[in-house]
């Protein structure tokens, strides 16, 4: 049995061909005939090019409709597709290309010059351009090629993709995800979100990441569905297309952005079905005025780049904020002692460990460190604190390298800032530990004010003295304009952590 991604994510290409599967706010149309043609003809210039099955294809390209049927291709011709982020430097993609090693680089028309330079470096024999427009070097050769129809016949375990994490806490690692588990995890939330040929999404997220390709576009294809791509997040852009859509997947930043704008209500959203979040927490009061304002709960889902989605909340049940709901179809979610790995009960906060197809096979070149990831029964150790409540619902609390110990006690970030983030005027907050003198860490707080606030560091420690334990109490309060995120809106901890690196220390200010 053929177990290739490409035909489950192709299964309606012959069903439909006039349908239209991608559009785009400036009036490109692409039917499900064209993306078939164009993704064949591709497939037709991979193998040209080299491609074999198990061939890194390291792509790093703006958003388009080609660079997802580049997509379709890779798949096609058996080869592993390697997105890297848009941001990226020539440093960062001369690790990526000396790691991978691939067969092929796609890269930018405008950043050809130093593209050949680095793949010349890397012994990378073939580079190609691929621009926003549909231009370059790789589309003038498809242009001049035939229909390739062949599918490479490949197993379960074969290599489909390789996703570099973030590579915050050391060099990044490559997690190498399967045709299998991309197969598993799109059909689990096609089932669990109910998507359906009729559905309509709205496309604002980057492909370079599981949210934007994984989740979003493999179930649009698994189910038979369409899809607006906008190149990036506008809100104002997002309520036009409303009245025509029936979903939304997106990063707190999202509803944030649709919030501040007078136009979103019931009205604008009426023919909306679902609002998905993920990539970050979403706040509170964000989901409640969301409600509020639109009569939709926005459902938050929790997953990564090693397992793509693991839990959602219900999409016919109560969708509790805060929390990540429940494991997904075939998947399995627990809670476990840090040391010891000892199941937890409910209510008690431990590691976060998940099972399941929709699992990586590993890190890219790391044996020493993929077995480190796993325990003996298969379950994966993600790296994040949680906590499962009696109704089974799961919560994360923070990264277990975001842990405080402050003089032996473990403080949970998310716990202090859901205090700090109900106070009057305050619209977010991080909490991160610091080296303290003392106590090992400090507890620290970055807090984000509203414009017309008037919190002073003052009014924030007399407010949380009688609401939390003595050692969970920040020992020094800051304000900033805002939080520093990566591209998927996480807030990235660890920026804080350098920024306030000699706070405690004998040159610094005082901790007490």
């Amino acid at each position: 049995m053929n177990h290739n991604l490409y035909l489950q994510l192709s299964s309606h290409f012959d069903r439909q061909p006039d349908k239209v599967l991608i559009d785009t706010p400036d009036g490109d149309r692409y039917r499900y005939r064209d993306v078939l043609s164009l993704s064949q003809r591709m497939a037709h210039v991979l193998h040209d090019r080299g491609v074999e099955p198990g061939d890194r294809v390291v792509v790093q390209v703006d958003k388009s409709p080609q660079a997802i049927m580049l997509y379709l291709a890779c798949l096609q011709v058996g080869g592993v597709y390697l997105p890297l982020n848009t941001a990226y430097t020539d440093a960062e993609i001369d690790y990526f290309l000396g790691d991978a090693e691939p067969r092929l680089y796609v890269c930018r028309p405008q950043a050809e010059e130093s593209a050949r330079r680095l793949a010349a470096a890397c012994g990378v024999e073939a580079v190609e351009t691929l621009g926003v427009d549909g231009d370059g070097s790789l589309m003038a050769l498809v242009d001049l090629a035939s229909e390739d129809e062949r599918v490479a016949d490949v197993g379960p375990d074969a290599l489909a993709s390789i996703l570099y994490t973030s590579g915050t806490t050391g060099r990044s690692k490559g997690a190498m995800l399967t045709h299998q588990n991309l197969a598993a995890n799109s059909q689990a939330l096609a089932t669990t979100w109910q998507f359906s040929a009729e559905d309509h999404l709205l496309h604002a997220l980057p492909i370079f990441h599981t949210h934007g390709l994984f989740v979003a576009c493999n179930i649009v294809f698994t189910v038979g569905a369409s899809m607006t791509f906008l190149p990036k997040l506008d809100a104002e852009q997002l309520l036009d297309l409303m009245p025509r859509a029936t979903v939304l997947m997106g990063v707190p930043t999202f509803y944030t952005r649709l919030l501040a704008s007078p136009r979103l209500d019931r009205e604008t959203t009426a023919n909306m079905r679902l609002f998905v979040s993920g990539s970050a927490p979403l706040l509170a009061e964000t989901h409640r005025e969301f409600s509020e304002r639109t009569g939709h709960a926005i459902l938050e889902r929790y997953g990564m780049t090693e397992t793509n989605m693991n839990t959602s909340n219900p999409y016919d049940g109560q969708r509790r904020p805060g929390t990540v709901g429940f494991a997904l179809p075939g998947s399995e979610v627990r809670i476990t002692d840090r040391e010891s790995g000892d199941t937890l009960l409910p209510g008690e906060t431990g590691a976060v460990e998940v099972r399941g197809p929709n699992v990586f096979k590993g890190y890219w070149r790391m044996p020493e460190k993929t077995a480190s990831e796993f325990r003996d029964d298969g379950f994966f150790i993600t790296g994040d604190l949680g906590v499962i409540d009696a109704d089974g619902y799961l919560s994360i609390v923070g990264r277990d390298k975001d842990l405080v110990i402050s003089g032996g006690y473990n403080v949970y970030p998310k716990e202090v800032e859901q205090w700090i983030d109900e106070l009057p005027g305050v619209v977010e907050s991080a909490i991160v530990g610091v080296a303290h003198p003392d106590l090992g860490e400090g507890v620290t707080a970055a807090v984000v004010l509203k414009p017309d606030a008037s919190l002073d560091e003052e009014a924030v420690l007399a407010a949380l003295s009688d609401k939390i334990a003595r050692y969970k109490q920040p020992k020094r309060v800051f304000f900033v304009d805002s939080l520093p995120r990566n591209v998927m809106g996480k807030v990235q901890k660890n920026v804080l952590r350098e920024r306030y690196a000699d706070l405690y220390q004998p040159s610094g200010a005082s901790s007490d």
